[in-house]
């Protein structure tokens, strides 16, 4: 089990290369990269980007692991913006940043484009999975949760950007479909610092109302446990 806040991860101790998956959500160029649209929103890069290196600490273990599922996702939408609602496009104009529109890393959030690919630090190997999505959450309007089921995943290790948007809602989602949920404190970030606390704060509550918190640490530790026992 992986020591977790606040109950230890899986909450049935059942945790197996074959029914455990890591999910690394949004680490793109538009959300953490120079030129990109948390760039353009005038944000500080360096609160998303402090994921980067505790991701790419559990990645490397996590790809060392037989059987283990490495999920990575990518928000945008397609070329002609028919996926696009009007109400997201207007609040982008609003800060200056409207999605579709030309920018240093190209049109942001758009599929294809620079700004849309996830950052070469953790860029994804041959095998691992790629959920593109035109929302915040990996549910909406995509196969995982089909792929999820297909592997036997029942508990999801959770990563990436940001904290309170993309993560949580794919951390709601997945709670309600009855996936035991853990996030990671040091591998998650916010465009505000305050948002990405309270975020963590707000899994804690009702002990564990959407599952559990805890840092990249604990998780290599517990995953370099596992593959000793299956030595």
């Amino acid at each position: 089990m992986i020591e977790a806040n606040p109950y230890s991860f899986p909450y049935d101790g059942d945790l197996r290369c074959d029914n455990t998956a890591l999910i690394i959500i949004d680490m793109q160029t538009d959300f953490c990269g120079p030129g990109g649209y948390v760039d353009r929103m005038g944000y500080d890069l360096s609160l998303t980007r402090r994921a980067i290196e505790p991701i790419q600490r559990i990645l490397e273990t996590a790809r060392a692991l037989e059987g283990f599922t490495i999920i990575h996702t990518r928000e945008g939408h397609k070329p002609d913006l028919s996926d696009l609602p009007d109400n997201k496009r207007w609040r982008s104009r609003q800060i200056g940043a409207e999605i579709g529109s030309e920018g240093p890393a190209g049109k942001i959030l758009v599929r294809g484009e620079a700004g849309w690919n996830i950052i070469d630090e953790l860029a994804p190997l041959p095998g691992e999975i790629i959920i593109d999505k035109p929302g915040k959450g990996s549910f909406y309007a995509t196969d995982l949760d089909l792929i999820l089921r297909n592997r036997g995943i029942r508990n999801l290790i959770l990563t990436g950007i940001t904290t309170d948007v993309c993560v949580h809602t794919t951390m709601r989602e997945a709670n309600d479909r009855g996936y035991e949920c853990l996030i990671l404190e040091d591998c998650t970030g916010a465009t505000d610092y305050d948002n990405h606390l309270a975020a963590l704060k707000m899994v804690t509550m009702q002990g564990g109302v959407f599952g559990s918190v805890s840092d990249s640490s604990r998780v290599i530790a517990a995953l370099k446990a596992l593959a000793a026992a299956h030595a």
